[in-house]
């Protein structure tokens, strides 16, 4: 530990960020870093506990506490405030592929199992890592390093979110060649398209990209493997093959009108026609290229991030309104007795794009306890209002659990123009499962031979990422391809070092 007493004598401070008002006005990134010199009393606060939570991403109750990479977060707190920066990159690097990605849009599990937190503020750790990476690659630190040996083994990755990307980072890196196979225009997945530019600037992928292609790995992009490209061929062509395809079928709703009334739609796409929208047009928004929120009033059903996002960028499009609809009651506003550190705090929080619409309509958009029961529509067959319905938690008897149902008699019809359904996901995409005659488990998500396995029932095809264990974090994913990575790297060559 670099200075023993940096947490009592330094308050946290965090980036500034611009004001609600200001920052609806564009797409950007709107948190300012701090100096080098503030960063590194930041990095004093870190206490290099005897028990560092933080890197411990155990699972607590269910819920994930400390970092899933297991990043050696007090070492490199340490090196940035002793302003050593290029080692404090190389601790950061050999855990973590993307740190870029996790310090923009990980929520922050480190922190929440800091033990400053416990009692008082925690560690600013993400900005932290934000510092060291930006710092790697404005100094040269980051630049690619293209393997010296080449094993003559090649391998297929389908898809290009974090999963994807991380097996072929770690696998090029061993000195197999990769190609990734990516669908869309762009590669990137749910990190290109799911996450709006204000969280993730788009160049940000784009840097990361071109290092990974220097460094030898292919990317072919518009290839949807299992529909115009075939499965067959990439199993001949290549000797392993890693699936990475995402929790991709959005979760929809059961409600009267949801099928023939026009104006819904799942969220997923609307945040992706902005983004391509904004990346064809030199970051402008176009008439008719994209599902327009702009002088609608806009209801968003689902409280998560995918709901908060939608809130920014329907605000960003320039709504008449926007509400956002939670099926389960407020969370509360500090931890409950059942719910210590270093658990997962389960606490209401209030997002981004929830604090522009309480600065621009003068209240928080959420309304808990409430979905969705109808869609009416006008003549033309748009949407032009939804009934909505109160929520109470009751014992069903069949499944043995406590279930949301309608509460009699709560129905209320509320203006509404654009719908957007934020609901989750459920499961791979059938088209792909079909194609490579994998096995999935309940839920659909591609199942391995075993807990541990990444390998499917099909002799050299692998699965990662939410394709394996359903919608989770990116962080998660990252570590999910990073361990998918041993397992082919020892099919390949009967042993990993990896």
């Amino acid at each position: 530990m670099g200075k023993p007493t940096g947490f009592l004598e330094y308050e946290r401070v965090e980036a500034k960020a611009t004001s609600p008002l200001e920052r609806i006005k564009n797409f950007n990134e709107f948190h300012t870093p701090l100096s080098k010199e503030e960063q590194q009393k930041q990095g004093a606060r870190c206490m290099d506990c005897g028990v560092p939570f933080c890197q411990s991403g155990m699972t607590i109750r269910g819920m994930t506490s400390g970092c899933p990479l297991n990043n050696l977060i007090p070492e490199w707190n340490d090196l940035v405030y002793q302003g050593n920066y290029e080692m404090a990159y190389k601790r950061l690097h050999k855990t973590s592929n993307f740190p870029e990605f996790t310090c923009r849009v990980c929520p922050g599990l480190c922190e929440k199992a800091c033990t400053c937190s416990l009692n008082g503020d925690a560690v600013t750790t993400k900005a932290n890592e934000m510092a060291i990476i930006e710092y790697a690659y404005a100094n040269g630190l980051a630049d690619a390093k293209v393997p010296k040996q080449r094993t003559g083994k090649k391998v297929a990755v389908v898809g290009s979110g974090p999963s994807g990307l991380a097996v072929a980072d770690q696998l090029n890196r061993r000195g197999h060649s990769v190609t990734v196979y990516e669908r869309n225009d762009r590669v990137g997945g749910l990190l290109r398209y799911g996450i709006p530019n204000m969280k993730l600037e788009k160049h940000i992928i784009d840097r990361k990209i071109s290092v990974m292609e220097q460094e030898g790995i292919s990317f072919v992009v518009n290839a949807n493997v299992g529909d115009g490209v075939k499965a067959s061929d990439l199993l001949k062509k290549y000797d392993a093959v890693v699936l990475c395809c995402g929790s991709s079928k959005p979760r929809d709703i059961d409600a009267t009108g949801r099928k023939e009334v026009k104006g819904i739609y799942f969220a997923v796409d609307f945040l992706t026609s902005t983004t391509k929208c904004l990346l064809n047009n030199d970051m402008e928004l176009v008439d008719g290229q994209y599902i327009s929120a702009k002088d609608k009033d806009v209801i968003i059903i689902g409280g998560g991030d995918t709901g908060n996002d939608c809130v920014g960028t329907a605000i960003r499009h320039g709504c008449k309104s926007v509400t956002q609809l939670e099926m389960m009651p407020k969370a509360p506003d500090t931890r409950a007795a059942n719910n210590p550190w270093p658990q997962w705090p389960l606490v209401c929080k209030t997002d981004y794009g929830q604090e522009e619409a309480i600065a621009k309509f003068g209240h928080d958009p959420r309304i808990y306890t409430t979905t969705v029961k109808e869609f009416r529509a006008d003549k033309n067959g748009n949407l032009k209002s939804v009934i909505l319905v109160s929520l109470e938690s009751k014992f069903d008897k069949k499944t043995g659990r406590k279930m949301m149902v309608p509460v009699e008699g709560s129905e209320r019809e509320v203006k509404c123009q654009l719908c957007l359904i934020a609901a989750g996901f459920l499961g791979s995409e059938k088209y792909v499962v079909d194609a490579f005659k994998v096995d999935v488990d309940a839920r659909t998500n591609v199942a391995s031979l075993n807990a541990t396995s990444f390998a499917t029932n099909q002799q050299g095809v692998f699965t990662a990422g939410d394709m394996h264990t359903g919608q989770s974090l990116v962080v998660k994913a990252i570590r999910g391809g990073r361990d998918c990575a041993k397992e082919v790297d020892e099919y390949l060559m009967g042993y990993t070092n990896i």
